[in-house]
């Protein structure tokens, strides 16, 4: 089956504006994404899905740059943007990743494809946002469904919350559908590798110069940084991760 990372972008952040094409170790946090996805050799190929609001051409002209594939469509119902990417990119399993997330680990994507194929359930995944609980660092976010299920969410789901977050109908309600979470060996989900706000960005230009210029990293060797380092936790300690229930307060 043609397993297809779709990658969420979009210039209009409501915390930190522009933050996808921002330099983050001499390239932007969008080809950090899209690259890194691309090391994960259990997918087929990687695309961005962005909206078709006029901020969002800059995405497109550097996708064009890159030779990324690029799909435009909703900006808050983002799952309609998915459904309808995956149609344009040909998926037939879709594994979502975030625009903000620079060092997801491809291998971590990799055992994320390999529990979904050998379990059967219809959804997996690295970790369910809060409420719910997860053990791996913030900003390893991967998700993985059929284009089947995909599209039975996207006929189904009618809250904002659930439009505007792509995969929530597939876990707030029990029994709906079979899912898997991933878990590490250890509890590190007090670590914030995700760029949300001025302090994260801040955060992560200081790890990726710790590597020196090698794009390769494992987010062990991330973690073994901070083990090293623990006080470069409180540069974005203050932050206040978002909900899976929270919607944009665009969204209309």
């Amino acid at each position: 089956m043609r397993t297809i990372a779709i990658i969420q972008a979009r210039m209009n952040s409501s915390r930190l504006p522009g933050k996808v094409l921002l330099d983050l170790g001499g390239k932007p946090m969008l080809a950090w994404v899209v690259d890194r996805a691309l090391g994960a050799k259990r997918l087929d190929g990687a695309g961005v899905a962005t909206t078709t609001a006029p901020s969002d051409d800059a995405i497109e002209a550097f996708c064009e740059s890159r030779g990324y594939p690029c799909f435009r469509g909703s900006e808050f119902d983002v799952l309609d943007r998915y459904y309808q990417a995956a149609l344009s990119f040909k998926a037939e399993r879709i594994v979502r990743l975030t625009a903000d997330c620079p060092v997801v680990d491809p291998a971590l994507i990799d055992a994320t494809i390999q529990e979904f194929e050998s379990t059967g359930v219809d959804f997996a995944a690295t970790r369910l946002p809060p409420p719910w609980k997860r053990t791996y660092p913030i900003g390893q976010d991967i998700e993985i469904v059929s284009f089947a299920n995909l599209a039975r969410a996207w006929n189904e789901a009618t809250e904002k919350y659930e439009r505007e977050h792509v995969m929530p109908y597939f876990y707030d309600q029990d029994g709906r559908f079979q899912i898997k979470v991933l878990n590490a060996e250890n509890d590190y989900s007090a670590y914030r590798w995700t760029v949300d706000t001025a302090p994260d960005l801040d955060l992560l230009r200081v790890i990726i110069k710790r590597f020196g210029g090698r794009e390769d990293f494992t987010w062990r060797e991330v973690l073994q940084v901070f083990e090293h380092e623990p006080e470069l936790a409180q540069i974005n300690s203050g932050v206040v991760h978002k909900t899976g229930l929270d919607v944009d307060e665009r969204h209309k």
